[in-house]
């Protein structure tokens, strides 16, 4: 919890110098719940030829809270069973994510899983970036291990330490250009993820093609096809005597990590380490585990760039004769999941993929001219470092945020 001993921020705007004051957010803005049409499923409440929107909770979660578009509308019989802002408001979800504050700047129908603060004594922005910062101090009314139950009681009944409007509107503005810096890293984080995947699927053949769609202009000529045991040897080397302590996994989305360095824990046996395989840097890992980014389980290169160790039930194999990088984008692409779905299944276990070892290495790899492997390598690369830049910006900058919230708010 903050100390309510305090009256002033640690970081302020030269110029700003009085104590903030103590106030109730009751006291701030009449705070009144939305209300929602029933049953809300029927039809009848909504309507595609509409100007006011329909605010779920999948809206704030993919707009970060600033609703500026919403695609289910409410029909004018639907619009007279809620409430209807046709002008900006500071909103706050109090269900599904709780605390989340919210602005509407379209015209926008709210149901009662928000509260909405009506004739406000402050700086929308200003409000909705210390309602950010208090968001996980909400947790205090839920039980250990339950829901957060907020209501408009709690709500209006919170303390806070308020400043006067004209540094209100300096703060607002600083968090709003941050916000917006984010939200254009992310954009971009977000074009440059689809233009990555995009020229993946046309960068390699299908699996009756010779050629890829696109190609560089000074290769010309069918690309031949091998198996993936003539271009990898299966690892079977075990860590004897315990000697690597790096337990690593394979992860669909963020590929090989570190256990511990990821999860904050170390999921592996750490006592039967010595039954584990060794993963060598660029070493290959296929994960049977199945999930909606991998249908039929990721395979990932270690690009670590060091030696760790991973659970048998993985299969690891070392790549010769072949471009590291190029095979590695190649298992980016779904074109190798028609092999794996001719010739595997899910088992006896639904969460993952079964194929035999001896079937997997015949799996068709495309090979082109080692020269054009490396091209399509180091061009895919350029990307993939460029996207790289773009999450390590991100982060960086919510943390700068982060900082930012808990030192210039009390």
């Amino acid at each position: 919890m903050k100390d309510t001993k305090k009256t002033m921020p640690m970081i302020r705007f030269n110029g700003f110098f009085d104590a903030w004051e103590q106030r109730k957010l009751g006291e701030l803005a009449e705070i009144v719940r939305g209300a929602s049409p029933r049953p809300i499923q029927d039809s009848k409440w909504f309507d595609i030829n509409s100007d006011v929107g329909w605010l779920r909770i999948s809206d704030v979660t993919a707009q970060s809270g600033r609703i500026k578009h919403l695609e289910q509308k409410l029909s004018s019989i639907g619009q007279r069973q809620t409430r209807v802002l046709t002008e900006p408001h500071l909103l706050l979800s109090i269900a599904a994510t709780v605390g989340k504050p919210v602005i509407n700047y379209v015209k926008t129908g709210v149901h009662d899983g928000f509260l909405i603060f009506l004739n406000p004594l402050f700086e929308h922005e200003w409000m909705f970036q210390w309602l950010e910062m208090f968001r996980f101090e909400w947790k205090k009314y839920g039980q250990p291990g339950s829901q957060v139950n907020l209501n408009s009681e709690l709500v209006k009944n919170q303390s806070l330490l308020f400043p006067l409007r004209e540094e209100q509107q300096k703060i607002g503005l600083f968090f709003q250009q941050l916000d917006n810096t984010i939200t254009l890293h992310q954009r971009k984080l977000d074009s440059l993820k689809l233009m990555k995947q995009g020229l993946l699927q046309q960068m390699f053949p299908e699996n009756e093609e010779k050629i890829p769609r696109i190609r560089f202009t000074d290769f010309d000529g069918d690309w031949e096809q091998r198996k993936l045991g003539e271009v990898s040897n299966k690892v079977t080397e075990k860590n004897k005597e315990n000697k690597f302590t790096e337990t690593l996994t394979n992860s669909a989305e963020h590929g090989i990590i570190n256990q511990r360095e990821f999860f904050d824990k170390d999921i592996s046996n750490e006592k039967n380490l010595n039954g584990y395989y060794i993963v060598c840097k660029n070493d290959f890992v296929y994960n049977p585990r199945i999930s909606n980014y991998a249908p039929v389980g990721p395979i990932k290169r270690n690009r670590l760039g060091r030696t760790g160790v991973i659970s048998p039930l993985y299969y690891v194999f070392r790549a010769r004769s072949i471009d590291k990088n190029f095979l590695g984008y190649y298992f980016d692409t779904t074109i190798w999941h028609k092999f794996m779905e001719l010739n595997g299944d899910s088992g006896a276990r639904a969460d993952r993929f079964a194929i035999k070892d001896s079937i997997f290495k015949e799996m068709p790899i495309p090979y082109p001219h080692l020269n054009e492997q490396k091209k399509i390598g180091d061009f895919l690369d350029g990307i993939a470092n460029t996207i790289d830049f773009h999450q390590k910006k991100l982060v960086k900058l919510s943390i700068l945020k982060k900082a930012y919230l808990q030192h210039m708010f009390i």
